[in-house]
């Protein structure tokens, strides 16, 4: 299934790790995440150990997914095991410091060393 902006939006219950972009049409720092990470993302390390999904905030939630918190900025990353959050990223400040947060956030993951 496409979302509104050709995504891929998965129906149904979240059930292996993935990181789940929350992000909103219009968001200048999507877009530079977008144009940055966004086309390496899937050939990395953190990218094959958590698919990234893309969630459009104004749709809501997916079914299935229990979060800690209220979303409330765009981009916010959040790394979900079995539909529930682990850890979040909040923002994009640039390369270096989403590659350090993804990295630690892998951690989280279960069987991580």
């Amino acid at each position: 299934m496409a979302g509104a902006w050709g995504f891929a939006l998965w129906p149904g219950i979240v059930e292996a790790a993935e990181l789940i972009k929350f992000e909103r049409r219009g968001c200048p720092w999507c877009k530079a995440w977008d144009k940055e990470i966004g086309p390496i993302y899937p050939k990395t390390d953190v990218g094959k150990r958590a698919p990234l999904r893309r969630v459009d905030l104004d749709a809501g939630l997916p079914p299935g997914l229990t979060l800690k918190r209220p979303i409330r900025y765009t981009p916010t990353f959040v790394l979900v095991e079995d539909g529930s959050e682990l850890d979040r990223i909040e923002g994009y400040p640039g390369e270096d410091f989403f590659w350090g947060r993804a990295e630690r956030l892998l951690e989280r993951l279960p069987g991580s060393p």
